[in-house]
């Protein structure tokens, strides 16, 4: 059964959710987002980059149509793009503009995409539309400890939600001087961490890994439902993708298990740490591609 995590605001966010990463096809992601609601997906998580918010919001509508969940029920996550992170008024704009695309009422969560372009005048923009309530709570996406330490300390409304890439080759439970890790600094201001690429994003080979098969088929389940498990049982909420309503409804299965404190460790083992594209987000030339400058 779905389990949940209490927000600093007080609602309740799924463990699990669904997202639609590189889903660019509308008609693909819109018939994908209603299969994974009617398997029982309650999180929801699209983005202003992802161009697909208008295919969200209409499998969501149409989920509610017909009658699978209300509007309550559901938790829709979205993203500011940085070039909408240029002051107060372009993010006030880009927020419309979501919620525009989405046509749902509201957002259940609004994250600032990357720490890039003027990020607390962003902020403030979401501060002032989360007040509004057209955004029920707030958060970040790919703030790395340093930054989300200094974000914290500053702002009026701490975020409720870190999103950043977290999975067995990259674990994030350790720091890059031996101080605080990225899981530590967010649980120090109360951040919920929400793993993005889960299953490694396709850059790693977890299914082939004799480790993973091999706790795998010690509870008859799959590799990667035995990975999305590790990521819940540490307090991190998941949202892998897939368009194959088989994969989407395999990684929604791993409510009737629970590894081990020896398998957990195992799995962890694998970490790979702040080297390669795992520490992209602290390369200058990353930084002027998502800002459009090279």
């Amino acid at each position: 059964m779905q389990q949940y995590v209490t927000l600093n605001t007080g609602a309740q966010m799924p463990m699990m959710g669904f997202g639609v990463f590189r889903v660019p096809d509308l008609k693909e992601c819109e018939d994908s987002v209603y299969e994974a609601i009617k398997i029982g997906y309650r999180l929801i998580d699209t983005a202003t980059a992802y161009h697909n918010e208008e295919a969200v919001g209409t499998a969501v509508r149409r989920a509610i149509a017909d009658g699978i969940c209300t509007r309550e029920e559901l938790f829709v996550t979205s993203k500011l793009w940085v070039t909408d992170m240029a002051d107060e008024k372009t993010a006030a704009a880009g927020i419309d503009a979501s919620l525009e695309r989405l046509d749902i009422g509201y957002l259940d969560l609004y994250l600032e995409h990357q720490a890039y372009n003027d990020y607390f005048a962003a902020w403030r923009a979401m501060t002032a539309a989360y007040k509004a309530g057209k955004l029920r709570a707030i958060g970040v996406s790919n703030f790395y400890p340093n930054i989300l330490t200094n974000f914290c300390e500053c702002v009026e409304v701490v975020p409720a939600v870190n999103q950043v890439e977290l999975h067995p080759y990259y674990t994030q439970e350790h720091g890059l001087m031996a101080e605080e890790s990225a899981l530590d600094v967010m649980h120090r201001y109360g951040v919920v961490p929400e793993a993005w690429a889960p299953l490694g994003g396709g850059r790693y080979n977890p299914f082939e890994e004799p480790d993973f098969i091999a706790i795998a088929q010690a509870h008859d389940k799959t590799v990667g439902q035995v990975l999305l498990r590790w990521n819940i049982q540490r307090g991190v909420v998941v949202i892998p993708k897939s368009t194959h309503v088989e994969r989407i409804r395999e990684n929604f299965d791993v409510w009737d298990f629970e590894l081990t404190a020896d398998e957990m460790a195992t799995i962890s083992s694998h970490d790979m740490g702040y080297s390669g594209t795992r520490a992209k987000h602290f390369e200058p030339s990353f930084v002027r591609m998502v800002l459009g400058k090279e």
